[in-house]
């Protein structure tokens, strides 16, 4: 189980490579985290010039945002994936984390991993479950690397994969196994945007529905969404209170368990007392 800080993840958006000038509206759009694309956003003719680009947004030193940065590469199955790579580990500056698609095997996230570990490269992995191999190994695939802070359910790809309506009761039995998995590890899962920009109102519902099922947070296709998805994965502040009260009682007793209200409260039950109050933190709250 990883032992990584916990953060807030409740929110992410994409901005593309080639559009480094819109790297800046994406970290104040109010998203928890930015990641950068080089993948289904970006055409062949452009790969090779969005990875320069965007692994120049790297290079110096940039305020801090509180804001989680990542890059999206391509499959490490293809050429622009492995060319991807090959970028980053000869970089002295490489992203903060990167998130991995299509990953079918745990031996993908495996290898980069020790490609990282040879470069000297501390950086973070989020990976997408977004393919049946992938649902079926989700749960090794959980527990293959301690780098892996996050799993990502791609529910267009795996709605395609497995023949069915992309909606919620369709892939619900798909959610859930990549929930189990990430849980398993003790990894935050988020899920798939909501792509009807001109309905808030359902996605208001589905972002409550992944929220309901043990979701950390939900992606959105505009700024426009974050807010609410924001308003939706933020706790309520009796859970926050009850959540820096469990730290620190658990704290102060110094053991494997408190009884709080009368109730057992074990280590796995802290690290979402800890989610919990760095949103809280994250919101001045």
């Amino acid at each position: 189980m990883t032992d990584h800080a916990p953060r807030p993840r409740r929110s992410f958006i994409f901005t593309p490579g080639l559009r480094p000038d819109m790297f800046p509206k994406a970290l104040a759009s109010g998203a928890d985290i930015v990641c950068v694309e080089l993948e289904d956003g970006i055409a062949p003719k452009d790969k090779a010039e969005a990875r320069g680009r965007t692994l120049a947004l790297f290079e110096g030193t940039r305020p801090e945002s509180g804001v989680e940065v990542i890059v999206r590469i391509n499959s490490m199955r293809e050429r622009f994936g492995i060319e991807d790579v090959q970028a980053i580990l000869a970089t002295a500056t490489p992203p903060p984390a990167l998130m991995m698609p299509k990953v079918r095997r745990p031996d993908e996230v495996v290898m980069l991993d020790q490609l990282l570990i040879e470069a000297g490269h501390e950086t973070r992995l989020h990976v997408i479950i977004e393919t049946n191999s992938g649902l079926e190994a989700a749960f090794e695939i959980a527990q293959c690397s301690d780098r892996i802070d996050a799993m990502f359910f791609g529910g267009v790809d795996m709605a395609a994969e497995l023949r069915c309506r992309n909606a919620w009761e369709p892939l619900l039995h798909a959610r859930s196994r990549v929930i189990h998995a990430a849980a398993s590890a003790g990894r935050d899962v988020i899920d798939v945007p909501y792509l009807d920009l001109d309905d808030p109102a359902g996605m208001r519902v589905a972002a409550e529905q992944a929220r309901d099922l043990g979701f950390s947070g939900k992606g959105a296709i505009h700024p426009k969404q974050i807010a609410a998805l924001n308003e939706v994965f933020t706790p309520s502040s009796d859970q926050i209170a009850r959540a820096r009260r469990i730290i620190t009682e658990f704290e102060a007793a110094d053991t494997g368990l408190v009884v709080i209200d009368g109730k057992l409260i074990e280590k796995p039950v802290l690290r979402d007392m800890h989610r919990i109050v760095a949103i809280a933190d994250r919101m001045g709250l």
